[in-house]
């Protein structure tokens, strides 16, 4: 004789964990990009907007490496240096770059469109907010400060810095959830721009919302979005909504003006007996 008890929650959404830039602020995530042209810019290489965007997500170190062993980057490094980069030149590739990103985050630090009212929205639903990112905890002191003062304050942030592994590996998320007190991560959310973000988010058991027009996949500034005609914009959106879909996230949209729907939704798919 056997017994098969299988639970599941049945309740609403308890917490949302965001990303940060090309998620809550700094529409077209380009504050990274800038600090990693001018990082290798300032070693007399020129790096490419692909280049830099395929790692984007990662802990800012392991970026770097992953730039550094890109085949093109790494020929023109041996180039110019006459050797493969040691772990002493990474750390100080990382230090310079510090400051470089502070300093891009600091002009780039304004709320995408729709945030401050959709963190309203939430919190007035008792859902609680949460924040985690591959920027390393020194990076973001101003950017938290900036975020608040236009209206979107996080009860808890956690960074790649705190953490032992960061994305895809769920440790930040799951901090986060258990500061926000969440009773299962089956009444999580981990909202992001990135498949990185997004595979961080289904290995913590969260619900995903990937977000394809103000992130790292269009690639745009909000100006620059918004100049394109309709048929180049929704030929962007397309590519960018199939990239995001093939990472296995739960849901894709424009930007996180969308999200009260999308957490509607979730809700009445929880009632159901659904689980991510």
């Amino acid at each position: 004789m056997s017994y098969r008890f299988e639970r599941r929650y049945t309740g609403a959404v308890q917490a949302v964990i965001m990303d940060w830039a090309g998620t809550t602020v700094d529409f077209g995530s380009m504050a990274p990009i800038r600090a990693f042209q001018r990082l290798f810019a300032s070693e007399g290489i020129e790096v490419t907007l692909a280049e830099c965007r395929a790692p984007m997500g990662s802990e800012k170190r392991e970026h770097i490496c992953q730039m550094l062993a890109m085949p093109r980057i790494r020929a023109a490094w041996l180039q110019i240096k006459g050797e493969a980069p040691s772990e002493a030149e990474i750390d100080r590739l990382y230090q310079d770059f510090v400051q470089i990103q502070i300093e891009c985050i600091r002009d780039s630090a304004v709320l995408i469109p729709g945030m401050a009212e959709v963190a309203g929205e939430l919190t007035g639903r008792g859902i609680r907010l949460g924040a985690n990112t591959g920027y390393s905890r020194d990076m973001i002191v101003e950017l938290v400060q900036r975020a608040a003062e236009q209206g979107y304050a996080p009860e808890v942030v956690i960074t790649a810095s705190d953490v032992q592994r960061g994305r895809p590996w769920p440790e930040m998320s799951l901090r986060a959830a258990c500061a926000l007190e969440a009773g299962a991560m089956q009444a999580c959310v981990k909202v992001d721009d990135t498949g990185v973000g997004i595979e961080e988010g289904l290995n913590a058991g969260m619900w995903t919302v990937a977000l394809a027009v103000s992130g790292n996949e269009v690639g745009l500034s909000l100006e620059d979005w918004q100049a394109l005609a309709p048929g180049e914009q929704q030929r962007l959106r397309s590519k960018a909504y199939a990239r995001l879909a093939g990472t296995g996230a739960h849901y894709v949209i424009d930007t996180i003006a969308e999200l009260p729907g999308v957490i509607d939704d979730i809700n009445g798919r929880l009632a159901r007996g659904e689980r991510p």
